[in-house]
């Protein structure tokens, strides 16, 4: 099977798929928290809420959900975020079992306002 590529939002300038599909898995590119216009709002809260949406418009469009998550890894660029992070994420991503997931806190992200970025591995197999 080729691999299938999934294109991000029209305002997303990087050179990349938001997802590429091999056989019966699906790759989610770290996802940041950017809204619907490109804009990066100043919390976390909303950022990981952007994020949340963007992920479930991939796998929308890949025809799985959440709940089709094998793999989560997120980055945080504040250890002080991971509290927050925790309760939001069992909302958007449960209920359980959650998906496996690594939580890394980093130095940084591309853009210096990025709270957060979220990439993930989904089953395709039904």
């Amino acid at each position: 099977m080729p691999i299938q590529h999934f294109a991000p939002p029209p305002h997303v300038k990087a050179p990349l798929s938001f997802a590429t599909r091999v056989g019966d898995l699906l790759f989610v590119s770290g996802i940041p928290g950017f809204d619907a216009k490109g804009a990066l709002p100043d919390g976390f809260e909303a950022q990981f809420a952007n994020v949340v949406v963007n992920i479930k418009r991939v796998l929308n469009e890949a025809g799985v959900t959440m709940r089709d998550l094998a793999k989560v890894n997120v980055l945080l660029t504040r250890a002080s975020d991971v509290a927050a992070m925790n309760a939001l994420y069992a909302g958007a991503f449960g209920p359980p079992p959650f998906p496996a997931r690594t939580t890394c806190v980093v130095q940084a992200l591309p853009d210096p306002k990025m709270l957060i970025e979220i990439e993930a591995v989904a089953s395709l197999a039904k």
